[in-house]
């Protein structure tokens, strides 16, 4: 057995003695990860337990504003009254605090030995497509992720999955059909589009989002194309959502700041918390 999947085992085990300490016999189906305009997602569920990253021996611990870094487990309601068991990540953690991508995806690794079928991937992105506006949200078709390592360079953990996984439908088709319709149900707007991941902190430059248009890239962020490579390689079915909370650098004449992605993904996060519900009770 690994290092990296000892370390794997470890945090698994540790959530499931925590949960059964509280009387919970709680198998998720489906994972959320909560990125900027979603952190009070949890207002939607009917929460079972939560889980500091913190707590857990070896777990990495975000360090960026807005990124809690917590487990939630609980229940998002059906129409019908029936309940889906999910496990929503507040808060990631970002190849750029310095962390190994191994150690970034270790979050989604750990749902996806908790159980999961399924995981929603959303963030906060910049947009690169010229017909793009603040406050769109972008569902994800496909992504290029050769600006941050492989997750899953080195020696492969066997008990995740294969050698080498094949990514030509990384972003489930069914899926992405689900979230189109549940958009138009809404009448949300929905956005489509290949999102690029960058490494930061450094939000890019010109030059370079003018590069990532020319590679076909829609949108730009710094997280989610490395864990969804982690949770296809686990055999896991992938969707993913981008809130463009600004244009990318160079499109419109005026510097980027943190605090401009945060407000525009405030802005549009109850939108967003409805599509994201709706799309959860279909699937």
């Amino acid at each position: 057995m690994s290092k990296e999947y000892e370390r794997l085992i470890l945090a698994k085990s540790y959530i499931e003695e925590r949960l059964a300490s509280q009387g919970l016999d709680f198998t998720p189906r489906i994972g959320l990860v909560l990125g900027s305009g979603l952190g009070g997602y949890a207002a939607n569920m009917e929460v079972l337990a939560e889980i500091p990253y913190r707590d857990i021996s070896e777990f990495p611990v975000s360090t960026v504003p807005g990124h809690d870094g917590k487990y939630i487990f609980g229940y998002v309601a059906k129409s019908d009254g029936a309940k889906v068991p999910i496990v929503a990540m507040k808060g990631r953690v970002h190849y750029y605090e310095g962390y190994s991508v191994q150690t970034v995806v270790m979050p989604i690794r750990v749902m996806g030995m908790l159980g999961i079928e399924s995981v929603i991937l959303t963030n906060a992105a910049g947009g690169i497509n010229l017909d793009f506006a603040p406050g769109d949200l972008m569902l994800i078709s496909d992504q290029i992720t050769g600006y941050v390592p492989s997750p899953l360079i080195g020696p492969n953990i066997e008990e995740l999955g294969t050698r080498f996984p094949d990514m030509s439908k990384l972003y489930n088709p069914e899926y992405r059909e689900i979230a189109r319709q549940v958009a138009a149900e809404m009448g949300i707007d929905l956005k489509e589009g290949v999102y690029v991941q960058f490494t930061g902190p450094q939000f890019e430059t010109p030059s370079e989002i003018k590069a990532f248009r020319t590679l076909g890239a829609s949108a730009v962020g710094m997280s989610t194309a490395c864990e969804a490579i982690a949770a296809g390689h686990m055999g896991l079915k992938v969707m993913g959502i981008s809130c463009i909370s600004n244009m990318a650098s160079g499109i419109l004449d005026q510097p980027l700041t943190h605090e401009e992605v945060q407000e525009t993904a405030d802005k549009v996060a109850h939108k967003f918390e409805q599509l994201v519900t709706g799309i959860i009770v279909r699937i």
